[in-house]
């Protein structure tokens, strides 16, 4: 589900007493000390906002958001050595990237190849610091191997580490693509594809649909060993940024704001279709799977669809009313995800619940 950020978040307050909106992690001071830059959000009871990039003066007044325009959520952000500008790092598209972002709201892109320290599965992610002398330090990488240090310097990156040489070196790994996808509605999906090593062009396999949680997060082409791993047994696996999936703009995140699971459904049947029509996917040999999110997309798909072989939902939200009453954040699923509390409208809860589709 949403994914709840451990970053220490508190209000930002205008002057008036009014509260502007949600901050989450550190305050940024300005190298001269005059400005304070701080990611937050107006909260809006939406699935989704974009985390912004803010700077106000010394004592967070007249604050104004840098990255409005930019409709990405950016992750974090650190000032640069002439108080005019910060390095700030975002995913686009599934792809974690950084930019330098002046004060007046220019972005100029620097880096498209970060990566995050995750194996398991390709979820977007990475790191980066920057030296006194404007060096940027960050984890990097591709489909290809788990992600090593980077470095740019001077406009030029550099690869500093190959800590898993020898381990890609002896192993066969699955080749992995984009492949294009459209959704009935004619958006169009991101979706890749990794097969079998050895697989012959034309040679129809197996498939495996993986679905991200979130459901308001990303994939995107990283290194991952669950994919790997059924590749090499002989498994075709897709994996595809659903409507919902963040990266993309508020907009693509909040189509499924107070509808989820819903139209979501039909981008990942469309990718499957895709990756059929491809030539990759045998038709009658589909399997899916996912976790969180993924799960309850797992366990709506085979409530709706019998195209599937089998299913392996992973801790899914199976009925949204229980969920909603007794999980940890209880005031979360009412607020954000539902217009109403569970006994005051219980069917806008049981409709969207996988449940729903027993029998």
């Amino acid at each position: 589900m949403r994914r709840l950020s451990s970053k220490p978040s508190h209000a930002i307050f205008e002057p008036s007493g009014e509260t502007r909106g949600c901050a989450s992690g550190p305050s940024r001071v300005s190298p001269d000390g005059s400005k304070i830059a701080w990611l937050g959000f107006d909260d809006k009871r939406r699935s989704y906002e974009n985390t912004q990039l803010y700077v106000g003066d010394s004592g967070a007044a007249a604050p104004r958001s840098l990255t409005a325009m930019l409709d990405r959520a950016i992750e974090d952000a650190v000032w640069a050595a002439d108080g005019r500008s910060l390095y700030a790092s975002y995913d686009d598209h599934g792809q974690r990237r950084v930019a330098r972002i002046g004060v007046d709201g220019r972005v100029t892109p620097l880096i498209d190849n970060v990566a995050g320290g995750g194996l398991d599965r390709p979820y977007t992610g990475g790191e980066f610091s920057v030296s006194k002398g404007g060096t940027i330090a960050y984890t990097g990488g591709d489909v290809s191997a788990p992600a090593d240090v980077w470095v740019l310097a001077g406009g030029k990156p550099r690869r500093l580490t190959t800590l898993n040489a020898v381990l890609t070196g002896s192993k066969a790994l699955a080749p992995v693509r984009k492949i294009a996808v459209t959704a009935p509605d004619g958006r169009p999906i991101d979706a890749w594809l990794a097969t079998p090593p050895g697989r012959v062009a034309g040679q129809r396999v197996p498939l495996i649909l993986e679905i991200h949680g979130g459901p308001n997060a990303a994939y995107g082409p990283g290194f991952a060993t669950d994919m790997q791993l059924y590749a090499a047994a002989g498994y075709a696996v897709l994996w595809t940024n659903p409507r919902g999936s963040t990266s993309y703009g508020a907009e693509f995140a909040n189509l499924i704001d107070k509808t989820y699971p819903a139209a979501d459904y039909d981008d990942l049947i469309a990718s499957v279709d895709a990756a059929i029509k491809d030539g990759t996917a045998d038709p009658d040999n589909l399997f899916v799977t996912g976790g969180s999110g993924g799960g309850l997309l797992t366990a709506w798909i085979v409530g709706k669809t019998d195209r599937f072989k089998a299913a392996a939902t992973q801790k899914p939200v199976i009925n949204w009313i229980s969920e909603a009453l007794t999980m940890d954040n209880t005031l979360f699923t009412s607020r954000y995800w539902f217009t109403k509390l569970p006994w005051e409208d219980p069917m806008s809860y049981w409709n969207r619940s996988p449940l729903s589709l027993v029998g």
